[in-house]
């Protein structure tokens, strides 16, 4: 069942730059996508246009039914409450705990403190910060900051979660434990997972779909690619 669809889309700045050029995609509910290509290749545009950041400026692309590009701004809430986004650097609330970060998402949406408190703390078990929740982020090392923005970005359950590098600013070891905590979201949730990334590494260890974007152009759509795929677009 497809989930993510993309028709003839094209993506054209307003200072003439072309970041994306007639991408046609289909991306099934559960998958676990890497999307690669070197810098400014629209790795970021392609996925801004997931969750309605950019819009494209011709064709369609639809997230859950939802022609994203057609949706009017005031309905746009509607679509980020069907996915989870998780930034490299982690834009969390400094003055605020690890649960209190999280627990904002779900006020910002209205829910009731009696229903906030048990799906925050289950956020935080799955991303493993359980023992962590009354820490503040300066308190909380670079990859347990991640944690609590998988653990934001999934606390609302998400249909989707769309990680534009979050790997970025982590070491090699503490990478391999964000990609495990992502990978077991995928596993044991069922959310669709799609990763823009740099990191030849973990693309090439984890053997998962690998989508490859060069000058705006799909290149490259593997089942269980590697990094290399893009070495030879």
């Amino acid at each position: 069942m497809k989930f993510i669809e993309l028709r003839n889309v094209y993506k054209v700045y307003k200072n003439g730059v072309t970041a994306i050029t007639n991408m046609n995609l289909e991306i099934k509910k559960g998958d676990f996508v890497f999307v690669i290509g070197p810098t400014a290749c629209g790795k970021s545009t392609f996925i801004k246009m997931l969750y309605r950041e950019e819009r494209p400026t011709r064709g369609e692309v639809y997230v859950g039914g939802i022609n994203v590009a057609k949706l009017k701004n005031n309905k746009v809430y509607k679509l980020r409450r069907k996915i989870g986004i998780v930034f490299q650097d982690y834009k969390l609330l400094p003055k605020l705990t690890a649960y209190e970060n999280v627990a904002f998402v779900l006020e910002s949406y209205g829910y009731k403190e009696s229903e906030i408190k048990p799906k925050v703390l289950a956020a935080l078990e799955q991303v493993g910060l359980k023992e962590k929740l009354r820490s503040f982020p300066d308190e909380l090392s670079g990859g347990e900051q991640q944690r609590v923005c998988i653990a934001r970005a999934i606390v609302n359950k998400p249909k989707v979660l769309v990680c534009d590098e979050p790997t970025g600013n982590l070491d090699p070891d503490t990478s391999k434990e964000i990609m495990n905590v992502i990978e077991s979201i995928n596993k044991e949730l069922g959310t669709t997972i799609i990763m823009a990334t740099h990191d030849r590494d973990i693309v090439n260890r984890m053997k998962k779909r690998v989508i490859s974007i060069k000058n705006g152009v799909l290149v490259g759509d593997y089942e269980k690619g590697s990094y290399k795929v893009d070495e030879s677009a």
